[in-house]
C-alpha cells in the first residue's frame, strides 16, 4: 500500500520547518514565491491531502461541534437538526451528532468521549434523566474546561451558558385560551412529558389561561401518564368525564394517540371534542380530522443555536451569556372549530 504523503515528509525533503509548508501550501505571503512554488507543485504531484485533525492541532481549531439530541424520533428534534446542520454547513464548520436516548449515563459518557476528540463547542438538549435527577456536573465540568456549549428546549438555569428556549409558557397559554374563545367549557391537559422542564412551563401556561378566564383549576383534569402506565386505559379513565369537551396534549404522539381514543369513543370532532397539541410535526397532519398544533419553529431554534456558539467560537461575541427566547404560532386545522 502506497504511504501517505505527510506535511514532515515535504519538509523533510526541502529541509524547512513544517510550519513553513504549511504556510506554503495556504499560499501565505510569509514565504517566498520561489519556495512556494516547489512546495505546492511537489504536494500536488505526489497528491497530498491535508490532514484535518494535524491542521486543527496547529490552528488549535477543528471547526467541528458537537451536537447530542435526546430522541432523534422526535419531530422537533429532527428539525432543530436541520437548523444547525445548514448554519454550520454555511459557516464551514462540520458535525459529530449523537443521541443520549434520554439516558443521563449515556449524555455523560458521550460528552466525555466528544471532549476527547477534536471539537469546539456544544449543542445540546438535556436528556429526559439528566432532568429527572438533577445532575449536571457534566456540564459544568465542560464549561469549565473551556468548551463553549450552547443548550436548547430542555435547558437548566444551573448551567451558565448561551441558551435557545421556546416560550412554552405562552404557547400553552395561548392555546389554552383559543380553547376557551372556540367554546370549550372543560379542558383536560395531557402530558407524558411531567419530568420535562418544558413539560411544567407548558402547564403552567394551561393553569394561567384558565386563571385569566376566571375557570376553577380541576386537578382531575391535569392528567399526568407515566412510561409504565397503560396510555389508552388511562384516557379512558379521564374521558369518562363527559363533560370534558377540549384536550390540550403536550406533544404530539399523545395527541394523535387520544384523537383514536375519542373516534372510536363516538365524539363529533370538533362540536363536541377539540385537540390540540404540541408540536407541529408530520403525525398531526395526516391523521382524520388534521389536529391543530403549536409550532415552535424547530429548524429557526437549529440555526439560532448555531449561530450563537459559531460566533462565540469565532469571537463575534465577547458579551455575557444570553438567552433566546422564541415565540411559538398556533397552526389551525380541523380539530379545534374557528373562532
Amino acid at each position: 500500500m502506497k504511504k501517505r504523503i505527510t506535511l514532515k515528509h515535504i519538509a523533510n525533503q526541502f529541509d524547512v520547518s513544517i510550519a513553513t509548508v504549511s504556510k506554503a501550501l495556504s499560499d501565505s505571503y510569509e514565504i517566498s514565491a520561489k519556495t512556494k512554488e516547489k512546495i505546492q507543485q511537489y504536494a500536488k504531484e505526489h497528491h497530498y491531502k491535508p490532514n484535518s485533525v494535524a491542521l486543527s492541532l496547529l490552528n488549535k481549531k477543528t471547526k467541528t461541534i458537537g451536537v447530542i439530541i435526546p430522541n432523534i424520533m422526535n419531530n422537533f428534534f429532527a428539525k432543530v437538526f436541520v437548523g444547525i446542520e445548514e448554519k454550520a454547513t454555511e459557516k464551514g464548520y462540520s458535525l459529530i451528532s449523537c443521541i443520549s436516548n434520554e439516558s443521563y449515563e449515556k449524555e455523560v459518557k458521550t460528552m466525555e468521549l466528544l471532549k476527547n476528540g477534536t471539537l469546539d463547542g456544544f449543542i445540546l438538549s438535556l436528556a429526559e434523566e439528566t432532568q429527572e435527577k438533577e445532575q449536571y456536573q457534566h456540564l459544568k465540568n465542560t464549561i469549565n474546561e473551556g468548551v463553549p456549549m450552547v443548550l436548547f428546549d430542555r435547558v437548566t438555569d444551573e448551567i451558565a451558558c448561551d441558551k435557545v428556549i421556546v416560550d412554552d409558557f405562552e404557547g400553552a397559554r395561548n392555546a389554552t385560551n383559543h380553547l376557551i374563545k372556540t367554546g370549550c367549557k372543560r379542558i383536560a391537559l395531557i402530558s407524558v412529558i411531567d419530568n420535562l422542564s418544558v413539560g411544567k412551563l407548558r402547564a403552567k401556561g394551561y393553569e394561567k389561561a384558565l386563571t385569566d378566564n376566571n375557570i376553577t383549576i380541576d386537578p382531575k383534569l391535569i392528567v399526568k401518564i407515566g412510561k409504565r402506565e397503560d396510555f389508552e386505559t388511562a384516557m379512558k379513565i379521564v374521558l369518562a368525564d363527559k363533560s370534558i369537551d377540549g384536550l390540550l396534549c403536550l406533544e404530539e404522539s399523545s395527541a394523535v394517540q387520544s384523537l383514536e381514543i375519542v373516534k372510536r369513543m363516538g365524539y363529533h370532532m370538533p362540536n363536541e371534542m377539540s385537540i390540540i397539541c404540541f408540536t407541529n410535526g408530520k403525525l398531526p397532519q395526516y391523521v382524520t380530522p388534521r389536529i391543530t398544533t403549536i409550532s415552535q419553529h424547530g429548524k429557526y431554534i437549529g440555526e439560532m443555536a448555531a449561530k450563537i456558539l459559531i460566533d462565540r467560537l469565532e469571537g463575534e461575541i465577547d458579551a455575557p451569556f444570553q438567552t433566546k427566547v422564541i415565540k411559538t404560532s398556533l397552526i389551525e386545522r380541523e380539530s379545534t372549530k374557528r373562532i
